[in-house]
């Protein structure tokens, strides 16, 4: 195993990886998000990761604010559907430092009503401003068209309504129920002996208790293949096309991973980059992307083009689907699209920051972190009947559901 894991007593998991960095990053990955609120408190879950920082029992806001920046380190924090994280990145002689920081809001903020009402006005000019950015915001609007009044269909950053509403007892009672030692992770990469991780989270968890945390999460269903317009003032077509994929656990993940890469992925010679832009030239980006949640998936392509062009990018994003579901692909291509995405993984593992927050997300949910060699394994196991089998599935037209504006 080339990564150390250990449980606390009060249930709190840890992940350690060592490297020879000077800069280590650490901090908590909390199984609940967005799909965990209720139905009137949307972006409460946001909202409380922004909060944290806003006093504790010991320390104000400002102190908060102070204590990494004054030796050069980072306090950051993101919420999405199913998980929040909140982390720090520093040298490594303030790792102590770290730990007792984000145990303290983490553990003992205050949410003063004060400090949420001037919150309020931050995240409310935040969706102001994700409005501003449609090849954003259709990403979230597609997800509403897919999962409907399912909770994963709720936008993250929320609404008016809500936000203005959230009071400093619904911000602790949302911590109490999910910001648990045994619903989270505690995960650290870095040049820190593990003894000495141990020992630090030790000295700060003891007087922390454990609560049992209830996840009341129903897996969608009834998905029904949809289009959708909407009227917004934008300069080109945006476009979404997408369908129902595998969820986090599903065996699948890594060949879906593989036909994604070849369609839309990052490289300028995916097929669908080839065809709209470089031959057709009507799109300066397209993408395509897999949305991964522990009980359900969702595969999107996105482009924005003129609208004189938005049907005939539809024509060719759906002929390529029909080509991915319908030819299966060549030894040769097979072996270049697998050292592709190979070589894309092992220069993502170079960023530190990225390596840490996926080592904690994934040990959140799967309980093991694999090893690159281990994956390129599972990739290099792929075989063409296999592909062609999830392109069938996953691309099948009569799943496809569109989303544009105009």
């Amino acid at each position: 195993m080339y990564y150390n894991r250990y449980t606390l007593s009060n249930g709190l998991r840890i992940i350690h990886q060592s490297n020879t960095s000077k800069v280590t990053y650490c901090g908590f990955a909390i199984n609940a998000g967005t799909r965990d609120e209720e139905e009137n408190e949307s972006g409460l879950a946001h909202f409380v990761e922004h909060l944290i920082f806003k006093g504790t029992q010991k320390r104000k806001a400002w102190h908060i604010l102070n204590r990494m920046e004054n030796v050069g380190g980072d306090l950051n924090a993101f919420t999405n559907k199913e998980e929040t994280l909140i982390y720090s990145s520093f040298l490594n002689a303030h790792f102590d430092r770290a730990v007792e920081l984000l145990v303290d809001i983490v553990f003992h903020s205050t949410f003063p009503q004060q400090e949420i009402d001037k919150e309020v006005d931050v995240v409310l000019d935040e969706i102001q401003s994700y409005k501003d950015s449609p090849s954003d915001l259709i990403y979230d609007d597609f997800e509403k068209m897919f999962y409907g009044e399912h909770p994963l269909g709720r936008y993250i950053l929320g609404n008016v309504h809500t936000l203005t509403t959230i009071q400093s007892l619904d911000a602790k009672r949302y911590t109490s129920n999910y910001y648990q030692p045994e619903n989270m992770v505690f995960f650290v990469l870095g040049d820190i002996e593990f003894k000495k991780v141990i020992a630090v989270l030790q000295k700060y968890f003891e007087e922390i208790p454990n609560r049992a945390v209830q996840l009341n999460r129903e897996t969608p269903t009834n998905y029904v293949a949809r289009q959708l317009v909407k009227e917004k003032e934008t300069n080109q077509a945006h476009v979404i096309i997408g369908a129902p994929s595998y969820p986090l656990y599903s065996s699948k993940r890594v060949g879906l991973a593989l036909l994604n890469n070849v369609l839309g992925g990052p490289g300028m010679n995916s097929r669908l980059n080839v065809e709209l832009r470089e031959r057709k030239g009507y799109v300066y980006n397209v993408e395509s992307n897999i949305m991964t949640f522990t009980d359900s998936g969702i595969f999107s392509v996105y482009f924005g083009t003129d609208f004189k062009n938005r049907d005939k990018c539809i024509s060719l994003t759906l002929k390529e689907l029909s080509r991915m579901r319908d030819v299966r692909m060549t030894t040769l291509q097979l072996s270049r699209a697998k050292n592709q995405l190979m070589g894309q993984l092992g220069v993502a593992e170079d960023n530190n920051e990225s390596r840490a927050l996926g080592m904690g997300r994934t040990f959140l949910h799967l309980d093991e972190y694999k090893s690159l060699p281990q994956i390129y394994k599972e990739i290099e196991a792929l075989q063409p009947e296999c592909l062609l089998d999830i392109a069938n599935e996953v691309f099948a037209e009569d799943k496809l559901s569109i989303l544009y504006y105009e």
